[in-house]
C-alpha cells in the first residue's frame, strides 16, 4: 500500500477496533499516530493530503542510472527463472541472490563502480 492507501486502512482499523483513539491504535498496532491523525483528519473532511516527496527527490533509480547493467542484470534473471510448479499463474520465480547476480554481472565485465551495492541489488530483484 502507498501512503494515502496506508492512511485510508489505519483510520478504518482506529475507527473499527480503538473507538477512533490514534493513541489506542498506535499502542495496539504500532502504528505511527501522527499518520492515524492525518488519515482520521482526511476520512472526516474527505480531503486527500498529498506528499511532495517524490517532486523534490532528484535521486535516480539504478536502472536509469545504469540502463546497460539493468538489461544484463533482467537476461540473468531471465535465464535463471522458472515457471510456478503449480501453473496456476503466469508468474515466474528465480531463486537468484543479489551476491551471485553480482557476481555475474562482474563476470561479464562491469566494473565495481557500475553496479549497485548489495542491498539496492536486493531491491531490485524484488
Amino acid at each position: 500500500m502507498n501512503g494515502v492507501e496506508h492512511r485510508g486502512f489505519q483510520p478504518q482499523m482506529t475507527l473499527k477496533y480503538c473507538q477512533g483513539r490514534a493513541r489506542l491504535a498506535q499502542t495496539v498496532f504500532g502504528w505511527g499516530r501522527e499518520n492515524i491523525e492525518l488519515g482520521l483528519g482526511e476520512k472526516r473532511t474527505g480531503i486527500i493530503c498529498v506528499g511532495l516527496q517524490s517532486t523534490f527527490s532528484t535521486a535516480k533509480l539504478c536502472q536509469q542510472k545504469q540502463p546497460v547493467v539493468a538489461l544484463s542484470l533482467r537476461q540473468i534473471a531471465e535465464s535463471d527463472s522458472q515457471q510456478d510448479p503449480t501453473f496456476k499463474t503466469s508468474l515466474v520465480y528465480t531463486r537468484l541472490t543479489a551476491t551471485s547476480a553480482l557476481e555475474k554481472l562482474k563476470e561479464q565485465g562491469f566494473s565495481q563502480e557500475q553496479l549497485p551495492c548489495a542491498s539496492t541489488m536486493v531491491q531490485v530483484l524484488n
